[in-house]
Formats: C-alpha cells, structure tokens, sequence
C-alpha cells in the first residue's frame, strides 16, 4: 500500500510543463525500504495463492521399467520472501528484486508399474532459490488519477528437492530425471502473473488518490504535478503546483511561483516543501471571496472588559459621537482592502495585511449609521505546526499603525482610539483567525497515511516539512 501511494505520487496529472512548483516533495531511501517492507506482504499473499497443476505421465525407470505416475493435490503450505529490494533506477523508476525466496508444498502421488502393482503415498516439496525481478510502470487514466502495471517481470526457480512417504528408492530417480523440470516450468509460468495482479490490485487503492483536496466552502488545493518526477540514485523528487483556488473558479493570482529547491536531508522518508507562493495563493483565494471580514459586535468583547462597543465609550474620545447617537449600540468592519502578504524567512513568517475599521452606530430600527473609516495597517507573525495530515497555523500581532480614511462625525485624534482598536484585534479578530488556522489546510495525502517524527522549519521562501510515514491497515 505504502510503496503505491508512493507510486502514485509519479504519476499525478495533468502537467504543465515549464511551471515552478508551489511544493516539492522528496521521497529518501528511507522511505522507500518502509514502503518496501510492506509492499512485500501483498506479493508474499499472491504467492500463496498458487495452484500447482497435477503432473502425470509414464517413463522407463530402470530396472523397473515402464513406471505411470501422477502428483496430484498440491497445496502451498509455506511461502518466505527473506531477501528483496527496491532500487531507484536514475532517470528511469523503480525496480524491485527478490532473491532466495521458497515455496513448501504438499501433496499426494500414486505409482503404477509392472502393469498390476501400484503404489501411492503423500510427498513434501521444497522449491528454493526463487528469484523474481519486475519493474513497474506508472500511468494515468482518463480522470488523472494513477494507474500502476508491471511492465516486465523475470522469475526463476533454482532447486526443488523432494520427500516421498511410503514408497521405494527408486522413486526419486524418476523425481530427478523427469518430475523435477516439469514441476518447476510450472510454478515459474505462474509468478509473473500473480506479481502483475499484485500491482494492479494497488489500483482501486489509488483511486482514493484526489489531487484536488477540498479546504472549506471557500477554497481548494491542487496537488497536480507541473513536471515529470526526477529519480535519482538516493531519491524521488516531485515537483506539485500547491496552489489554492476557489471553489469552482480557477483564478490564477497576479504572482507566480519562485523556483526552490529542497536540501540533501536524509533522515527521515519523507521531506515536503511548501513555499510561500501556495500560501500566499490561499491569501490571494480568501480575499477574493470576501471571506477576510469579520462584524465586531459588544457581545464578542469579553463581559470583565470596561470598553464596550457603544456610543458611551467611543464619546470618551470622540465626543460628538456621544452627541449626536447618545445611548447606542455600536458595530465595527473589519476587512481587507487588499491581498494580505505572506514572507517567509528562517524560523519567521510574517503577515503584512492592509485594512480598513468601520464603525457604525445601530439605530434603534437596527439601521447602521456610520461614524468613520480608519485605514489599519497590521504585521501579525505566525507560528506553523503540522496536525495530522493538515498544515496548520496561529498568529500574533506584531504591530498595528492607523490613520484616518473618512470621518462622518468631524475631526478627531485617531491616536485617541489606539487603545481600544489594539484591545478589539488581540480580543476578538486574531482568536477568530486563530480558530480557522487550527482547523488546518490539507497536506498531499496519499492513502490511510499518518505522519509520525514530524519537524517543521521555516526557510527563506518556503517551509520543509520532515517526517517519517505510517500506513494504517
């Protein structure tokens, strides 16, 4: 399961070639001898599946002479595969060998010589030093999603060696000179088969595989791949797009993605890298669909709070406010302008947001009549953490610089509200995105994946992302 899901990864389409990625994800050595390990036990199950024909016919066995004989009811009672491996094949994929595999079996045989005199027992069978190289081709179907083949396939039996109970000497002469060579043409004829079953049994697995993942009513991620994948001898490297859109709506933002490459880490399977470009697409998405704005009403501010979202205590500093809307509730806008900025540096991500405050006093027929506009200018900075299978966030603000857009109620000293409108944003707007951060934004989720030894470092245009796998049944 895990080595498809890795598979898979290959062969996300469509592709469009010339276009720098927005993630990059590199598969180690590490993770490719876990993946290995447990692709081993869906081939280790075909095996086990094999069914031996029964052998008959005659032969002359001196000094007995003309000897009919027949094995019949073989059945798999063991099957080991001790030695294998999984080799990245430069520039071409991946090839998996097996070596100094076995195969027991048992079964019954009957003699008949001598026209009249017969004879029959059971048997054990032991077929050793198999070898089996496949190599596995990746494609797409029709909707883009993966489809996995053995494009070729070599297996080889070395030896088969032989117990009869009951029965003469003679009957493994006729064993070694005639019933050995047949018994092994057919076990061989059946492995490359069942080899090839076993890779394309992992294909209703990939159709789980959705390079489009789903964030929320606002928005999506795509995780298409935008070049061929590079194989080298230590790694497979994935270059994804990673770019959020809006549901239904594939607009490309007015930025594009910088180039970057992941480093030589080694130590755990699996290494993804998501640049600022993706996170910046998913700010471009939201501002897009209106989805930064957020009404601030008094039961939001916290009930020990002496400030209150009211015409009193804005009158305190502006008072023609309490003049001329003496006794009224108030309501406050927040909302961006403009597409927030996402910058990336070592163990730093900044947010640069431009906004803007609009304060309204709720007339007693719930009209809103506003009071002004303040222009805020905000730098929040972000802390990232990996939860599940999700990528996830929480801010803080930094620093907060306001100015006056429109005042409908005359002059005054915007500095006066200072107090007030930090209280509003750390109280009530940075626990609402906070809220939204935590739920988290997909990460490419290949199968019943888990993420375990998982690290999470900032760099300079992107953030690298090492974990170690576990696929859960």
């Amino acid at each position: 399961m895990f080595l498809c899901c890795w598979l898979a990864l290959v062969a996300l389409i469509p592709m469009t070639l010339g276009t720098n990625p927005g993630v990059e994800v590199k598969l180690t050595e590490k993770g490719l001898e876990y993946g290995r390990q447990l692709g081993m036990t869906s081939i280790l199950q075909k095996l086990k599946t094999i069914k031996v024909p029964d052998i008959s016919g005659s032969q002359e066995v001196p000094p007995i002479g003309n000897v009919e004989y027949s094995l019949s009811n073989m059945q798999i009672v063991d099957v080991g595969l001790p030695k294998s491996g999984l080799d990245l094949v430069p520039g071409t994929g991946v090839r998996l060998s097996i070596g100094n595999a076995f195969i027991h079996l048992q079964g019954n045989w009957r003699v008949k010589y001598i026209k009249i005199i017969k004879d029959s027992g059971s048997f054990d069978l032991n077929v050793n030093d198999l070898a089996i190289t496949t190599s596995i081709a990746i494609k797409s179907d029709e909707t883009g999603r993966p489809v996995v083949s053995s494009v070729s396939c070599a297996a080889t039996v070395g030896s088969a060696s032989i117990r009869f109970h009951g029965g003469a000497s003679w009957l493994y002469n006729l064993f070694t000179d005639f019933i050995d060579k047949a018994l092994r043409n057919a076990l061989q004829k059946q492995i490359c088969p069942l080899v090839a079953d076993a890779v394309s049994d992992l294909n209703p697995h990939l159709k789980t595989l959705n390079v489009v993942a789903k964030v929320d009513q606002y928005a999506e991620i795509e995780y298409s791949m935008v070049s061929s994948p590079t194989v080298s001898n230590s790694s497979i490297d994935l270059s994804l797009k990673g770019e959020f859109y809006n549901i239904g709506k594939h607009q490309e933002p007015p930025f594009s993605p910088a180039a970057f490459s992941l480093p030589p880490q080694i130590n755990n399977m699996l290494y993804i890298g998501v640049s600022v470009f993706t996170t910046n697409s998913a700010a471009f998405v939201y501002n897009t669909a209106g989805a930064l704005s957020l009404y601030i009403t008094d039961d939001m501010i916290p009930q020990g709070s002496p400030i209150r979202l009211n015409t009193r205590t804005f009158g305190a500093f502006i008072p023609q406010i309490a003049a001329r809307f003496p006794g009224l509730m108030m309501k406050l806008l927040v909302k961006t302008v403009k597409c927030p900025v996402i910058t990336f540096e070592p163990n730093n991500v900044t947010i640069q947001a431009t906004g803007t405050v609009t304060a309204y006093a709720i007339q007693a027929n719930a009209t809103l009549s506003p009071l002004f506009v303040l222009n805020l200018e905000t730098s929040v900075s972000v802390q990232l953490f990996v939860s599940e299978m999700r990528l996830a966030g929480a801010v803080n603000l930094n620093k907060m610089d306001v100015t006056l857009g429109t005042s409908y109620v005359g002059e005054f000293q915007v500095k006066s509200l200072d107090s007030i409108l930090q209280m509003v944003i750390k109280v009530v707007v940075i626990p609402k995105v906070n809220v939204q951060l935590a739920k988290g934004y997909p990460l490419p989720t290949l199968g019943k994946m888990k993420l375990v030894n998982t690290q999470l470092q900032v760099l300079k245009g992107y953030m690298l992302i090492g974990t170690d796998v576990q696929f859960m049944g």
